[in-house]
């Protein structure tokens, strides 16, 4: 039996459980670092992740939050880039 592994939308890190991913803080949320707790990536798990707002792809999620988005609804490079489902 292959273990699920959980993802967190903003800053990439992966989870056991959801239990374990939702209870935490999370250092990239939108908010602010530590200002409110990691959310569930909902997407199934891939080779490579696609940016929603510019369609750059990159090896996992936590590589593409990483960097900021010249497409991002803020403003050019005003916010990370965010995987696609």
């Amino acid at each position: 039996m292959e273990k699920e592994t959980f993802y967190c939308e903003y800053c990439g890190h992966k989870f056991p459980n959801v239990r374990l991913l939702t209870s935490g803080s999370c250092p990239r949320h939108p908010d602010g670092s530590n200002k409110g707790r990691h959310k569930l990536y909902e997407g199934s798990e891939k080779a490579k992740y696609t940016c929603k707002y510019c369609g750059k792809q990159f090896p996992s999620i936590q590589v593409m939050v990483g960097g900021t988005c010249p497409y991002h609804p803020k403003g050019s490079n005003k916010g990370p880039h965010a995987p696609a489902l």
